[in-house]
């Protein structure tokens, strides 16, 4: 790889626009009908199936007797469906399915402003400020939505709360206070009205008596379209790891969170399969106030890509005859992301020209000499303590746990960008415009800031073209890349460009494992 701080220009409003057109729009109506007659998880949050007759929308999924086509309209978002009238099934569960990914990922408009309503910036501000940040009229937003998703923004922001709310309604056991702070209003009285607006019913008529589980964990389902590869995710995870913080296993995957909302003491999570062999995760949420719930879901839904669509990405990646074969060997490959944007710009630093193992073993350290330590009563085998802040790094002596000068400098440096605004994580920012300003700081180079980009913010189209190990596995001949050369080739795996990343990464890592097991089989006497 290569650290020469070589940045990107910003993209243009021209490019903007091409993305914008580019979006997915709703899929054709035989392929709906088929889908929605087959109950194709595939399809699931691709579309939704409003009935007349009832005045009730459904996923495709739905296990109902299939009503005649004549009655059916087809939606593109559920804030769409309740615009028209209809009101959620309560046996497929609208809020369970998965989010239409290609409208919350990328640099197009409408993605940008998903990912800061996913945010909550509708919650306390008008219209004509999500747009600003998105660098685009009010008016020219509230078309773009209409246009692809069928609702206003403020729709799209009303239906979403709504649905969260009937999510804690129908699987936990949270006082409908703390359901209606979780679901982002601000008071219970606003929360019923409009609850009983939209739906007809209070929130108490919708009360369900889920399982109770005996370490009194608040349970949610997270739903995906399948295939997923859930034991590769975790393995990626695993690799990668930092001990105490995280635990990792061949099923499941812990880690301690950061006291939220003025908690007491810090929180901790597991997530793993959902039994039965439904397609979602199972998270289980200890000490996490009602008021960062939806912030914990939106975070993991990013670090493990449920919202990816595998139907667009294998459709565009299986025209190259090197991705194709790594498609059918793994179609459920997802783009593995990171809990906390600093904790992962920490480890690119860390993994500058040296391996992962290297790289995590750094990374602990840290960890472990600078990280608040959690309670020891905290209830959680093997997590120990949090990763440090910006601020517990931005002057640390990194020396003293083996860091080199020039890296060690790197990650104060970074730390201080974060506190004083000069990099950031900010969901609005395009992928150029997020690289350029990482690149501008000393010791992050066109590599690191991909990386980052990567696995911080779940960017679909990152690509580190400084990477030896994409390099050399890249090509279809199997001639050895150059960076320029990289970039070139990977130009027809736009926009989904990091998932090859994630697939020729593994290709790699089975390449490397079958010659190491030749070499000890020819040395075997």
């Amino acid at each position: 790889m290569s650290e020469s701080g070589e940045s990107a220009p910003k993209a243009g409003a021209s490019l903007l626009r091409m993305h914008d057109a580019a979006l997915p729009a709703l899929p054709a109506p035989q392929v709906c009908e088929h889908a929605r007659l087959s109950r194709d998880a595939r399809f699931d949050g691709l579309f939704y199936t409003a009935v007349k007759t009832t005045g009730i929308y459904c996923r495709p999924v739905c296990p109902a007797p299939a009503p005649k086509a004549s009655n059916v309209v087809y939606y593109p978002h559920p804030a769409a469906a309740e615009a028209a009238g209809f009101r959620p099934c309560l046996r497929c569960r609208p809020e369970l399915s998965p989010s239409e990914g290609a409208w919350r990922r990328g640099d197009a408009t409408v993605a940008r402003a998903l990912k800061l309503i996913d945010d909550g910036a509708l919650a306390d501000a008008p219209l004509a400020k999500l747009a600003r940040r998105v660098d685009t009229g009010e008016r020219h937003l509230r078309r773009l939505f209409v246009e692809h998703l069928g609702a206003p923004p403020s729709g799209v922001h009303g239906t979403r709360r709504l649905l969260f709310a009937k999510q804690l309604l129908t699987e936990t056991r949270l006082p409908i206070t703390e359901i209606a702070l979780a679901s982002g209003f601000g008071s219970l009285r606003r929360f019923n009205a409009a609850f009983r607006d939209a739906y007809g019913l209070a929130p108490r008529d919708l009360r369900r008596s889920p399982q109770a589980h005996a370490d009194d964990a608040l349970t949610l389902r997270l739903a995906y379209r399948p295939p997923y590869d859930l034991p590769g995710m975790l393995a990626f995870l695993r690799d990668r790891s930092l001990p105490g913080v995280e635990v990792v296993g061949d099923a499941s995957y812990q880690r301690v969170i950061a006291p939220l909302d003025g908690a007491s003491a810090p929180g901790w999570l597991r997530v793993s399969a959902w039994p039965g062999g439904e397609p979602a995760l199972k998270l289980e949420l200890h000490n996490a106030p009602p008021s960062r719930l939806l912030e914990i879901v939106n975070r993991l839904r990013r670090m493990f890509d449920l919202d990816a669509d595998p139907i667009a990405i294998a459709s565009a990646l299986s025209t190259s005859e090197r991705m194709r074969p790594l498609l059918e060997a793994n179609p459920g490959v997802r783009l593995p992301s990171g809990w906390d944007g600093f904790e992962i710009a920490v480890r690119a630093i860390l993994g500058q020209q040296i391996s992962v193992a290297a790289a995590r073993t750094l990374a602990a350290r840290i960890g472990a000499r600078f990280g608040q330590a959690v309670p020891a009563d905290f209830g959680a085998p093997g997590l120990s303590h949090l990763f440090p802040t910006p601020d517990a790094l931005a002057e640390a002596d990194l020396g003293e746990i083996g860091l080199p000068r020039a890296r060690a400098e790197a990650v104060r440096t970074v730390a201080r960008a974060l506190l004083d605004g000069r990099v950031d994580f900010r969901p609005e920012r395009t992928l150029d415009d997020f690289a350029a300003r990482w690149v501008a700081l000393p010791g992050i180079g066109p590599w690191t800031a991909q990386y980052i980009a990567m696995r911080a913010l779940g960017h679909p189209d990152a690509f580190p073209a400084e990477d030896l190990a994409l390099q050399r596995v890249a090509s279809v001949d199997g001639a050895v890349l150059t960076a320029k050369q990289l970039r070139t080739v990977a130009d027809a795996w736009r926009p989904w460009r990091a998932y090859t990343v994630i697939h020729l990464w593994r290709d790699a890592a089975a390449r490397n494992a079958a010659a190491r097991a030749a070499a000890r089989t020819s040395a075997t006497p």
